[in-house]
């Protein structure tokens, strides 16, 4: 007996054709979005340094992806402050002076307070036990010396913070503020000595916010940041030539 074979249902080759399509327009927008962040991520911890050159070339060799993306990368970057482009020359980790810094340490403690009295008001159990969490793998790494670690946590930190006291118009500042201190922060932590206290800084931080007193609570993050500012002033003096 013969057998017969199925006919292909047209319906089925274009379930598969838009699904290829839904997958390639996965790929393309956000494949730029996810190197954004990479690079993003790299700058902030220090790993990519204010100054420094950034090569489409290697930074697409280091992500295996083509060049493509790395340039959309940098021109979102560029956007928000963190990259400068130079005619003929490309893009570079983007610098800010001193008294800009100051400037931004002001503003954040101010927006630092607004945002520890709206979360010490929506706080609940499982958001104080994230962050209490945290803060012990803060002062681990602190223990060992390991500042970029460290970064990276207390960029978590801060993250978290920033979502519970959700405002949109609160977080669109707040980020293009800080993102552009990324310099700075890494002073204070290494050549200021806060790796040596700002774990415990956290620790009161997270107990302001857990008696859900909303001025205690952005009392004490205003008083990290002012404390982030002075050590940040105190390496920058120190490295100053007499």
């Amino acid at each position: 007996m013969a057998t017969t074979r199925p006919v292909p249902d047209q319906n089925d080759d274009k379930s598969s054709q838009g699904a290829a399509s839904a997958i390639r327009l996965l790929n393309t927008s956000t494949l730029p979005m996810l190197v954004q962040e990479e690079i993003e991520r790299l700058i902030m911890i220090g790993e990519l340094v204010p100054g420094m050159r950034l090569n489409e070339t290697d930074l697409a060799e280091r992500f295996g992806t083509s060049r493509g993306p790395v340039r959309e990368a940098l021109r979102a970057l560029e956007e928000v402050g963190l990259i400068r482009n130079e005619k003929n020359r490309g893009g570079f980790v983007r610098e800010i002076s001193v008294e800009e810094a100051d400037e931004i340490y002001e503003l954040r403690e101010a927006l630092e307070d607004i945002i520890g009295q709206r979360v010490a008001r929506r706080a609940d159990d499982a958001l104080i036990d994230r962050l209490g969490s945290l803060v012990d793998q803060m002062a681990g790494v602190a223990s060992t010396g390991q500042a970029k670690e460290y970064a990276a946590l207390n960029l978590q930190f801060h993250a978290l913070l920033l979502d519970a006291a959700a405002s949109g118009k609160l977080s669109e500042t707040y980020r293009r503020l800080v993102k552009e201190l990324h310099l700075f922060r890494m002073r204070a932590l290494t050549d200021g000595g806060g790796l040596n206290v700002s774990a415990p800084e956290h620790r009161a931080i997270v107990e302001a916010i857990a008696s859900r007193d909303p001025a205690r609570a952005g009392k004490a993050l205003r008083q990290h940041v002012a404390d982030s500012r002075a050590r940040m002033l105190r390496a920058v003096r120190a490295d100053a030539p007499s």
